[in-house]
C-alpha cells in the first residue's frame, strides 16, 4: 500500500466490497451501488437501494462491513446486475 507522501493528502481508501447483490442478515435483497465519502466529514459511506421498495439509502462503510450476530451484515450473494433501463 502507498504511503502518505504529504500532510495535504487524504487518508487510504479503505477496502471497498464491490458493487452486487447483497443479503442482510434479516434476509432481506439490496443492491450496493457505490461507494463514496462524506463532503464535510471525508468519512467513507455506501449507497445502495432496497430491492424490495426500489428505495435508496446512504450507510457508513464501517456499518456496512460489520459482522452482527456472528454473520455479515451484508453477504455478497451475486453480481449487480445489468442495467436494463435509462438512468
Amino acid at each position: 500500500m502507498p504511503e502518505q507522501t504529504s500532510q495535504n493528502t487524504t487518508p487510504e481508501q479503505p477496502r471497498h466490497p464491490k458493487p452486487g447483490l447483497y443479503r442482510h442478515y434479516k434476509g432481506g435483497l439490496y443492491t450496493l451501488l457505490c461507494v463514496g465519502r462524506h463532503s464535510e466529514t471525508e468519512e467513507w459511506l455506501v449507497t445502495y437501494r432496497c430491492d424490495s421498495q426500489g428505495t435508496y439509502w446512504v450507510r457508513p462503510l464501517d456499518m456496512w462491513l460489520q459482522t452482527v450476530q456472528g454473520v455479515p451484515r451484508f453477504a455478497l450473494i451475486g453480481d449487480k446486475p445489468e442495467q436494463t433501463r435509462g438512468a
